[in-house]
């Protein structure tokens, strides 16, 4: 389950980015390799730090528009057998 969780808090912030800069990029005249190899890592990056700050400092419910309530926790490993 917390592959999935990881990969869906992940992928929610890349699609928001791609939809972000493609709305901009109909408004304005920019180049299109600038708006994809700039702005769509630039925007999901920021949406992502500002939704998981907010899930952090202000409410676990922030976490929904990540794509998923919680972030992924995962067991601690255990030590290796010394050989």
């Amino acid at each position: 389950m917390n592959v999935y969780v990881s990969l869906l808090r992940t992928g929610v912030p890349a699609l928001v980015g791609w939809l972000v800069t493609l709305a901009a990029g109909h408004g304005l005249d920019l180049d299109p390799s600038a708006l994809s190899g700039v702005l769509i890592p630039a925007v999901g990056f920021v949406y992502y730090a500002l939704f998981r700050l907010a899930e952090e400092h202000l409410s676990p419910k922030f976490g929904w528009l990540l794509g998923y309530a919680r972030p992924p926790h995962y067991p601690a490993a255990k030590a290796p057998l010394p050989l």
